[in-house]
């Protein structure tokens, strides 16, 4: 059984004026002469779906690899501290546009490196609390594009654990102080948590070296239950997560659809791809004379639930009726 609903995005009043008054040239109208250079910016690996959706998207508008397009990619490898040293790379080669797909640190990082080239942010949880925009509405300088809001969501994962497991009381997270969207989203759970009388156990994962120390520390706190918010390390380190949730038959509540699919029981945020395609017609519009500061970001109003019922089956789990009617996605 799969259902799928197609996300909408919010658009604000002036987002549409600017979509009436600035409608991007019909497709094969891109001028000929020298190809738009656009450098992408990845903290753990350029591949994947955001970034296939965002070509996908821009060769619809019109546009052709190795004729009027060409990209440069610079992926930091899970390596935060690689970064910065991209950006500059990418601000020297002199791109036209810089992309960051998905994540918090490479967009600040693409920030910090310029405030003239124009900068497109893919999936981001909360560019404004991350200091990437001062506002929604007026981003200001030269950076738009996508809200995930993931960090938003994050409360609403340890509500939908709490429907799926009614007596869990100790949740596990995992988290790095270092990462400027685990240290938020860390909070905003943290906070959740209290409302619903929900004890977090908050274990430091920075790396694949904390793996061991991550695990025993939650065993030793005999955590119930799992929250795993998407960040460099849960990401590099899925499948550990998963498997050690599945031997320690601890239900957990993911970000990334990516971990149901890999085995996860549940996952509750924005589709990645959507996200990307989204962020194309933000590029092609700055590519075609649009001011970054003129085009206010654009939030998911629609989220994907998705349910993993193989993986629920195997924890001895029954997911609600209520749950499953509500779920974007079956996985069987």
């Amino acid at each position: 059984m799969s259902v799928r609903r197609h996300a909408r995005w919010g658009l604000g009043a002036a987002a549409v004026a600017l979509i009436v008054m600035s409608s991007p040239l019909t497709a094969g109208s891109q001028p000929a002469g020298k190809p738009v250079r656009i450098g992408v910016l990845c903290l753990v690996t350029c591949e994947g779906p955001g970034l296939v959706a965002f070509r996908e998207a821009l060769r619809d508008l019109g546009y052709v690899e190795g004729r009027t397009l060409a990209f440069e990619y610079r992926d930091a490898a899970g390596k935060t501290e690689r970064l910065a040293p991209l950006a500059d790379e990418l601000v020297r080669s002199k791109v036209d546009l810089i992309f960051t797909p998905r994540g918090t640190a490479p967009a600040l990082a693409a920030k910090r490196a310029t405030a003239t080239i124009p900068i497109v942010i893919g999936a981001v949880g909360d560019p404004v609390k991350a200091g990437i925009v001062p506002s929604l509405a007026r981003p200001g300088g030269n950076v738009t594009g996508m809200s995930s809001l993931n960090l938003e969501l994050e409360g609403k994962r340890i509500e939908l654990l709490r429907e799926l497991v009614p007596k869990v009381s100790r949740v596990g997270v995992f988290w790095d102080q270092d990462n400027p969207y685990s240290a938020l989203a860390t909070k905003e759970v943290e906070g959740a948590a209290r409302a619903l009388g929900v004890r977090i156990v908050a274990v430091r994962l920075s790396g694949p070296a904390d793996l061991d120390a991550a695990f025993t520390a939650l065993k030793r706190e005999r955590a119930e239950a799992l929250v795993v918010h998407g960040y460099v390390a849960t990401q590099q380190n899925r499948k550990p997560i998963i498997r050690f949730a599945a031997a320690n038959r601890l239900p957990a509540v993911y970000a990334v659809r990516e971990d149901v699919d890999e085995g996860g029981l549940l996952s509750y945020g924005a589709n990645v791809a959507d996200i990307s395609r989204r962020a194309a017609h933000y590029a092609d519009r700055i590519l075609k004379g649009a001011r970054p500061a003129d085009l206010p970001v654009e939030q998911a109003t629609t989220v994907e639930l998705i349910v993993n019922r193989k993986t629920a089956a195997a924890l001895g789990l029954v997911v609600p009726s209520a749950l499953l009617l509500r779920a974007d996605h079956i996985i069987e």
